[in-house]
């Protein structure tokens, strides 16, 4: 193989590389349509000179077909006139337009013959052209659904392959971590030696309320005389008494006041 010829096919390999990269189906699938569409108007024109072709010879076959009986009624008259000379003319006219109508007949069958086949083709190819054109938008249907799945591929390809995992994976253990720490120092603080003095002091607000209650109840006389308040039943050194307890005893001393009485 020659350097030149080499060189040729080098050629033609890059450039039908680069065309296959730039090529777009679906753009040159449109193209197409449009192409196709577009010789329609071409046929047409070319079936309706045909037609007009056929047509036409019709008209002449028929202006012939006239002439003939004309001509053959005048040689008639002549020969009965007795003028042989006109009836020869007209007779060598008529052989002239018998010929014309001869030659123009099968012209004008041949001119059918051509317009039915140019509108047999006419047809044949707006046919194909619809059948072309469906296939043509499935194709790109087709491709846009293609290029759709491509898009969605690169798409979850850069989602698992790049940074957003490793960031979710990253902002979550932080997250963790800082609802991990809260909660410790939520533990921490509810059992923490103040949060246990605030109970104390709670308690120890309760008993005294509970202490005024009774001495109110030993003041209206609802108590026994010899139930002395709660507070001072508490010695010192003695634990406090449960709420429970004292609103029991409470209870007893009434009880047992109603039923002195």
């Amino acid at each position: 193989m020659g350097l030149w010829q080499r060189i040729k096919r080098v050629f033609r390999a890059s450039t039908g590389a680069a065309l296959d990269k730039i090529e777009n189906p679906e753009l040159v699938l449109q193209q197409t349509i449009r192409d196709m569409r577009d010789r329609v108007p071409e046929l047409n024109n070319s079936v309706a000179q045909v037609m007009a072709t056929e047509r036409l010879l019709v008209k002449q076959k028929e202006n012939l077909s006239g002439q003939v009986v004309e001509l053959d009624s005048k040689i008639k008259a002549a020969v009965k006139m007795g003028r042989d000379d006109i009836a020869t003319a007209y007779i060598g006219q008529l052989q002239q337009a018998q010929m014309d109508l001869d030659r123009t007949s099968v012209q004008a069958e041949h001119a059918g013959v051509a317009s039915q086949q140019a509108l047999k083709a006419r047809d044949n190819y707006v046919l194909n052209m619809k059948k072309r054109t469906a296939e043509a938008m499935q194709l790109i249907s087709a491709a846009k659904q293609a290029k759709l799945q491509e898009q969605l591929a690169q798409t979850m390809d850069s989602f698992n392959i790049g940074d957003d995992s490793s960031t979710f994976n990253e902002m979550r253990e932080k997250i963790d971590r800082r609802v991990a720490a809260a909660e410790a120092k939520l533990q921490l603080g509810a059992s923490s030696v103040d949060s246990q003095m605030q109970d104390i002091e709670r308690e120890a607000m309760d008993i005294q309320l509970q202490d005024k209650l009774l001495a109110y109840k030993q003041q209206m006389g609802m108590l026994g005389a010899g139930t002395p308040p709660a507070s001072k039943q508490i010695e010192a050194g003695e634990p406090a008494r449960p709420e429970a307890e004292v609103l029991n005893d409470v209870i007893v001393n009434e009880t047992e006041s109603g039923q002195s009485n």
